[in-house]
């Protein structure tokens, strides 16, 4: 297969990876308190284009709600886990788990994306390039479902039958760090196409429009500074240097918790 394919995020996903190569985990320090660089991520993200959005499968809206789409109870647990690493948080310092980027991951792997409807998926397979984008037999859903169950016996069988939600931090940092080096074997794809599909969505689940069900509350703008897509800006452009104190603001409004459906 030669033609790249897109995720989600398409143009806007492909830019935030390339904005946050610098903070691509094989570069950070072992032993650092967290398995993400909060400042890093910011420097980062403040070179993207205003507006990430990403495309959904309805028109109405809804409250958030955290039944699951696509993930078994076992495979959410572990989502939780691997993005609460990747982007840490906690309730006054939002990251990837208080942000809802879980629930925006689950919604994008049951749609059109999981399937990967438009995409090209005949082979031959061929490794590829990075070049090239999405290389892999399997849809986005079917690789998250093979790579979980992998890494979690992987886990099982290095941990005392622990699957990865249940180790320490310090372990699931280095279970990360393992298939981004691709430390870890698993079947059918190398370890560290997995994990540049699960660090790729997570940036976009942060960073993306509350309507796809991440960046709950605007938390991800919040940390950058982008104030949201409001319909013009004429009376603030000219404002050099003034800070900004209009709220945050979504495609659904300023209700930061809104999606679609």
């Amino acid at each position: 297969m030669t033609t790249a394919n897109k995720s989600p995020g398409a143009a806007a996903g492909n830019l935030l990876s390339r904005a946050c190569a610098t903070a691509s985990p094989s570069a950070w320090p072992s032993g650092a308190p967290d398995f993400f660089s909060r400042r890093r991520f910011v420097q980062a993200a403040l070179a993207l284009p205003a507006v990430l959005a990403l495309p959904a499968c309805g028109n109405e809206t809804q409250r958030p709600t955290l039944s699951r789409t696509f993930f078994s109870a076992d495979e959410y647990r572990f989502i939780q886990a691997a993005t609460a690493r990747l982007i840490p948080g906690d309730d006054k310092d939002p990251g990837a788990l208080e942000a809802g980027v879980p629930v925006f991951i689950d919604r994008q792997l049951s749609g059109p994306y999981g399937r990967a409807d438009r995409w090209y998926m005949e082979g031959p397979w061929a490794a590829g390039s990075d070049q090239q984008g999405y290389q892999l037999e399997e849809t986005p859903a079917q690789l998250y479902r093979k790579a979980i169950a992998g890494v979690d016996a992987y886990c099982r069988e290095r941990h005392d039958g622990k699957p990865y939600a249940e180790l320490s931090s310090e372990d699931q940092d280095q279970v990360l760090h393992d298939l981004d080096e691709n430390k870890i074997e698993l079947e059918d794809f190398p370890a560290q196409a997995f994990f540049s599909v699960l660090w790729q969505n997570t940036q976009e689940g942060f960073l993306s429009d509350p309507m796809y069900g991440g960046n709950r509350d605007f938390a991800g703008w919040k940390l950058i500074g982008f104030p949201g897509p409001r319909y013009n800006y004429v009376d603030e452009i000219t404002r050099y240097g003034d800070p900004y104190t209009m709220p945050p603001v979504g495609l659904l409004g300023r209700d930061g918790t809104r999606m679609r459906s």
